[in-house]
């Protein structure tokens, strides 16, 4: 009787990790599902703007602190990227990613936004707004 006591709980031991490791699983499978359906929602958007070149420095700024204010105060906005065109620094292309489309909504009503077109409408000579879908994303972990 007392060999087989180790077995026993040698036994205990296994069904408990299997225990362990299927509701890890479990959880895993739930966060990402929860992660697919947030995905789904999100808003994606690139505007492309044609900035008046000789006022490039000061719509940045007025650019950086929009985008700045936005990630800090905002949930819903997820994502924020700037990019310029080495040929041709005054087009601008913004990536912009929300929680949703009334993430997006509640951005465009913010004072920083407000303030930020009311800054740039005389600096950007065209802009184009182009809804699009994620099909991929890679990043490295923080």
């Amino acid at each position: 009787m007392k060999i087989l006591q180790p077995i026993y709980k040698m036994q205990i031991r296994e069904i408990n990790l299997l225990k362990f490791v299927a509701i890890l699983f479990m959880l895993t499978l739930l966060f990402s599902i929860n992660t697919m359906s947030q995905e789904k929602n999100q808003m994606v958007r690139l505007a492309k703007v044609k900035v008046d070149p000789l006022q490039l420095d000061k719509y940045n700024r007025a650019l950086k602190e929009q985008m700045t204010a936005a990630i800090s105060f905002e949930p819903g906005v997820l994502t924020y990227y700037a990019v310029s065109d080495k040929n041709d620094p005054s087009h601008v292309t913004i990536l912009e990613i929300y929680a949703d489309t009334a993430a997006y909504q509640t951005h465009i009503t913010t004072a920083h936004f407000k303030k930020y077109k009311e800054t740039v409408k005389d600096m950007v000579k065209s802009l184009e707004l182009v809804d699009v879908d994620l099909i991929a994303a890679a990043k490295k972990p923080d």
